[in-house]
């Protein structure tokens, strides 16, 4: 098999042993697994033939890009019956075509982000999906498989919004080819939403068609201190109300974020003299020359109710500090220790239930527990993560991450909200959708996948 494959994609493009190795470690360590092989393909044609050839000696085909899962979603399994192959993609980073009029760009699966997010400023076009801290390390395909979100869903949508078509290898090798760059389109079912969110488990993208949208030139940026969480949600609503679609992001940022990031990144600053519970920061873009800051400045100064302080700035690095606390969390949490993470979401308006209701269950149940809660509120994806503040208080809640996760989504389901809001599924939520999901939902998502992949072959042991 190892000889087949590398007549496909060249001897140097299939990996084994310790050069293989790095592709089978999720980035957090949490899932290792092993395979025969790391494939490399350099188009769809090699892709397809791969994939034929493994459909063919019932071979298993674990897509990945740039590996930055943080469900294990693109990582082989530890332990399956079949044997398997990781089908990098990482090659494939071509792009296909710019239509600055048409206001879209079609690209090859491995292009990295923020690659995609330049070429298309090269063209006074922006691409609107921002993952902050790992642009320049995820690709374009592995954001589709997961439906990515980030910080612009609240003006701009999830990854499922911007796609105009796809390219996609589905199980037996066969070429879907729906790369149409069309708005309207009404023939049918709309076959690229099946693979956008499948994680890898229907068919293989290859290439995509984008949309894309103006460039900002005017950006003001605002750094609110708010009572609580409950202010931030009526803030956003009151905002939207007055500036309307030029609200281009909303972030919210719990106390114990900003001393973790205080804490362990260098050159953070307090973003304000005195210290507050919350805090949010959000952005004002229009592609219109005019001055955004003062407009935001009235606005947050007539609203009536729980600011507590706030400064607004159209000075891009006045702005990018407040914006790398934000985009630091992560790093910071890393470099503290482990923590027992959730991404989660919640009609926006029930936000403030569910922290406040959290928070009382998981301080009953674990006392001193630390709750390190932010993210997207403008969309209700909240990111909310517990911990103990001491080493081995904490090996010992990790220990109990099952009972922490079942209260955390006990009280989402009651909320009517969602357990993966923007990381996917993987192998760390699959068995927990039977828990949440009807009956009737999870034989309608095992039909298609047996439909698409009645051999079970693509990214076993994830979301299905």
């Amino acid at each position: 098999m190892i000889e087949a494959l590398k007549q496909l994609v060249g001897a140097e493009n299939v990996l084994t042993g310790a050069d293989a190795a790095p592709s089978y470690r999720d980035q957090r360590g949490n899932y290792v697994g092993n395979a025969l092989a790391v494939v490399l393909p350099a188009d769809t044609q090699q892709v397809s033939a791969v994939v034929a050839l493994c459909a063919k000696h019932q071979i298993a085909v674990v897509p990945q890009g740039g590996n930055t899962s943080l469900c294990g979603g693109s990582v082989p399994l530890a332990a399956i019956e079949q044997q398997q192959i990781v089908l990098n993609l990482s090659r494939m980073n071509k792009i296909r075509n710019v239509d600055p009029t048409n206001y879209t760009i079609t690209v090859e699966t491995g292009c990295t982000l923020a690659g995609v997010r330049e070429i298309a400023a090269q063209h006074d076009r922006l691409f609107p999906l921002s993952l902050t801290a790992i642009e320049s390390r995820c690709e374009i395909g592995g954001n589709l498989s997961t439906n990515a979100g980030g910080i612009g869903v609240l003006r701009y949508g999830n990854a499922r919004e911007l796609v105009l078509g796809l390219e996609v290898v589905l199980a037996d090798g066969r070429i879907w080819n729906g790369l149409r760059s069309l708005r309207k389109d009404n023939t049918g079912y709309d076959l690229k939403q099946l693979f956008i969110g499948a994680e890898g488990t229907l068919g293989i993208i290859t290439a995509a068609v984008l949309k894309l949208s103006p460039r900002p030139r005017s950006v003001a940026t605002a750094s609110i201190a708010v009572r609580d969480p409950a202010v931030a949600v009526n803030l956003l609503a009151y905002l939207r109300s007055i500036c309307g679609d030029r609200i281009s992001a909303f972030e919210i940022i719990g106390r114990s974020c900003l001393d973790i990031v205080l804490q362990h990144i260098p050159g953070m600053q307090e973003p304000f003299a005195r210290q507050y519970q919350w805090m949010v920061i959000t952005e004002l873009s229009d592609p219109l020359q005019m001055p955004l800051d003062a407009a935001l400045h009235g606005a947050l100064s007539a609203f009536d109710g729980g600011i507590l302080e706030f400064a607004v700035t159209s000075d891009k690095n006045r702005a990018e500090a407040w914006w790398q606390l934000r985009k630091n969390i992560s790093d910071a949490q890393k470099i503290d220790g482990i923590s027992i993470k959730h991404d989660v979401s919640v009609p926006l308006s029930d936000v403030p239930a569910f922290l406040a209701q959290a928070d009382a269950a998981l301080q009953q149940a674990y006392p001193g527990i630390r709750i390190v809660a932010f993210g997207h509120i403008g969309d209700g994806n909240i990111h909310y993560n517990a911990s103990m503040p001491e080493a081995a208080a904490n090996k010992q809640l990790f220990a109990q991450s099952d009972k922490v996760n079942r209260m955390v989504y006990d009280i989402v389901a009651r909320l009517k909200g969602s357990i993966g809001a923007e990381h996917g599924v993987g192998q760390l939520k699959r068995g927990q959708l039977h828990d949440y999901k009807s009956a009737l939902e999870l034989e309608l998502m095992q039909n298609i996948k047996h439909t698409l992949d009645p051999q079970g072959l693509l990214n076993p042991g994830k979301v299905v």
